[in-house]
């Protein structure tokens, strides 16, 4: 792949991690200061929604991968998904009980970390890889 294919296509992955990721933590927002759930589990929450609306759009937008099975893919993704919300539901805590930093900022400290160095090289070269 062309070194320009790959910048357009990381900025495209990344704008789906955008939209899921606002999305995931919105919904771990609400669930925390409206619902009253411990964030640990708003974070599986919404990492679930998000997640739904980044596969969406990495399938048909991001990575263009629609002629391999959805179904062998999304067994992929959701593999990446449960190690995207232990990755971070363990960083959000360690920030948040160990050195204090309020939930709210750990978890886009954590986010920054997961995006970039887990879920986009998992999604690119394992789920979506063609």
């Amino acid at each position: 792949m062309r070194q320009a294919q790959l910048v357009k296509q990381f900025a495209k992955a990344q704008v789906s991690a955008f939209v899921g990721g606002i999305v995931d933590y919105l919904v771990m927002l609400f669930f925390t200061e409206i619902v009253g759930f411990h964030y640990v589990i708003s974070i599986g929450i919404g990492g679930v929604i998000g997640a739904i609306c980044n596969f969406t759009l990495n399938r048909y937008w991001a990575f263009d991968s629609t002629e391999t099975s959805s179904r062998g893919q999304l067994q992929k993704f959701v593999f990446v998904v449960f190690g995207s919300i232990l990755l971070k539901s363990l960083g959000t805590s360690c920030l948040t009980e160990i050195i204090g930093i309020d939930y709210k900022v750990s978890r886009l400290i954590t986010d920054a970390f997961v995006s970039f160095g887990f879920n986009f090289l998992l999604q690119k070269y394992w789920v979506f890889r063609k």
